[in-house]
């Protein structure tokens, strides 16, 4: 092999941890905010964790963390805001990033 070689190597297996990292992430973050709309529903215990699960799921149907934003806003209505759900979900990301990391 050839240093070349190595190189196109060692980057693509930085990208593909880069991005599987991501994944983590923005897993996690949909699970802290989908707890904290739990807690807004009254939910708690199996019930809350059941429906972060449900908002970790709602990630799946598209690129971007826009289904989240819609199924939050659905589910909670009047009880938050976008902006409050948008801002909550940047500080749920901070957290998540530092939990990932701890984890590391």
């Amino acid at each position: 092999m050839t240093t070349f070689d190595d190189r196109e190597n060692a980057f693509e297996a930085k990208f593909a941890h880069d991005a599987e990292l991501q994944f983590r992430v923005d897993a996690r973050r949909n699970k802290l905010v989908g707890l904290w709309a739990a807690g807004l529903l009254g939910k708690s215990g199996d019930e809350a964790a059941a429906y972060a699960k449900e908002v970790v799921a709602a990630d799946f149907e598209e690129a971007g963390h826009e289904d989240v934003v819609r199924k939050l806003t659905a589910d909670l209505g009047a009880k938050a805001t976008d902006a409050d759900i948008r801002a909550k979900m940047a500080e749920c990301l901070i957290e998540a990033k530092a939990q990932i990391s701890a984890d590391l």
